[in-house]
């Protein structure tokens, strides 16, 4: 992995210590909006505020015993309360709590992946302006096509973010929901007046309807949206690894003194990390299926998703966090061989303008498309097959060059067409970071 992954902030939102926290968190507002209704005293709510706490080793010592995580929260909670710990989890079922500070948790996380997407999103834009203009071929199929530029090519990355960023927003705001509704949501031990207050103090939404559970489609918009995001991040990724073929060799990834790429074979310098992340964004997509499996539970609820939500949850925010670190470095860090793309333009001998010489000879030349494209595609194929340079080969034709001079010619053959309106597409995005 990346030296420069830093752990400490995902890595402590999924900590049970972070876990627990949220569960006190909801806890503890519950009990606040008791207060507020005039059910919990006042001293007793002020004893449970100064002194509630907890251990993670004594929870698990007690869930030893229980077999039930929320018990087992609840009786170390009201060891360090005392007697107004009675008062703690009045009303309540075990996933009033835990689905709240779920919502809690992921809010928590999905903050953090926006904001290193912001950072991720500064590095491709900034490198995008600096290789505006930057010519190299264009791709459809892998097959050479026609110029475009290297900063398009990032320019084109950036919006894509920017889209997962509108998309990661939007889970942020269906996952922000709580739910303190009780055994089957018919609030029959806890009104919806203390529901309503305790998302209030949490700064969550109250789900308008809701079973024992907050419904999972909620949770799978959260996890296909992240699965997303890594498609987009393998997409560029795979870019990388195209581009650092030994017969592209157009740009690559960083590689550090003292790397080394291979055991056996000195030479390598291998796309790792660019294939590393295409192999983690498998891993996304996979949790995105379950999570989406989820959604079918029986009645109004089992617990078949529990186990699986305390993998796929931390998983998959510690892929995309570790992904888009990945990223950054790629593209702030990266190798660009200007000449190299220059020479792979070069490679075809003339053929990417080839829709140019199609374009002049109908709009110019007067002749049919059929006639046209028949004599530029006869040249095309023979200059594929080596018999020479596109534009000799062309010029060899005589209906060809009874209406394309070697001057036009010349003119036709210039990439400097392609680049008249890049900066019309670049000046609908912000200027360059840098420039800032």
């Amino acid at each position: 992995m990346i030296e420069r992954y830093r752990t400490a902030g995902m890595s402590a939102i999924w900590s049970d210590e972070n876990r627990f926290r949220k569960w006190l968190d909801v806890e503890i507002a519950v009990c606040q909006a008791w207060l507020e209704a005039g059910i919990i005293p006042q001293d007793a709510f002020d004893d449970i505020l100064e002194k509630a706490s907890f251990d993670v080793q004594r929870i698990a010592e007690i869930e030893e015993t229980t077999q039930h995580d929320v018990i087992a929260f609840v009786s170390c909670v009201a060891e360090h309360v005392g007697p107004s710990g009675r008062y703690i989890h009045l009303g309540l079922t075990s996933s009033d709590v835990v689905d709240t500070a779920a919502s809690l948790l992921l809010k928590e996380a999905l903050s953090l992946v926006l904001e290193e997407l912001e950072e991720v999103k500064s590095v491709v834009l900034s490198q995008a302006w600096k290789y505006k203009t930057t010519l190299c071929v264009g791709r459809t199929h892998g097959v050479h096509a026609e110029p475009t530029t290297f900063g398009l090519k990032l320019l084109n990355w950036y919006e894509e973010l920017e889209r997962n960023t509108s998309r990661l927003l939007l889970a942020k705001e269906q996952i922000s929901t709580g739910k303190i509704s009780g055994a089957v949501g018919t609030y029959a031990h806890c009104p919806p007046s203390i529901e309503a207050r305790t998302c209030q103090l949490l700064k969550l939404d109250p789900a308008p309807v809701s079973t024992q559970i907050l419904q999972r489609d909620r949770h799978a918009f959260v996890l296909t949206t992240l699965s997303v995001l890594g498609g987009s991040i393998e997409r560029m990724a795979t870019e990388f690894r195209h581009l650092q073929r030994t017969e592209v060799l157009e740009a690559g990834e960083p590689f550090r003194k003292g790397q080394k790429g291979s055991s056996a074979m000195p030479h390598k310098r291998n796309p790792i990390i660019s294939e590393r992340l295409c192999g983690m964004a498998r891993l996304l997509r996979g949790y995105a299926v379950t999570a989406m499996e989820n959604m079918a539970l029986w009645h109004e609820r089992d617990i078949s998703h529990s186990s699986t939500e305390r993998v796929i949850w931390p998983d998959a925010f510690h892929l995309v966090h570790y992904m888009l670190l990945a990223l950054k470095r790629i593209v702030s860090e990266m190798t660009i061989d200007k000449g190299r793309m220059i020479s792979n333009m070069n490679l075809t001998r003339g053929l990417l303008y080839s829709q140019r010489v199609l374009l002049h000879l109908i709009e110019e030349g007067g002749m049919t498309r059929e006639d046209a494209y028949h004599h530029v595609q006869s040249a095309a194929m023979r200059c594929w097959n080596g018999e020479g340079d596109f534009a000799d080969l062309l010029a060899a034709i005589p209906q060809v060059a009874s209406v394309l001079s070697k001057e036009k010619m010349s003119q036709l053959f210039t990439p400097d067409h392609y680049l008249r309106h890049v900066d019309a597409i670049f000046n609908r995005f912000p200027p360059s970071p840098d420039q800032g």
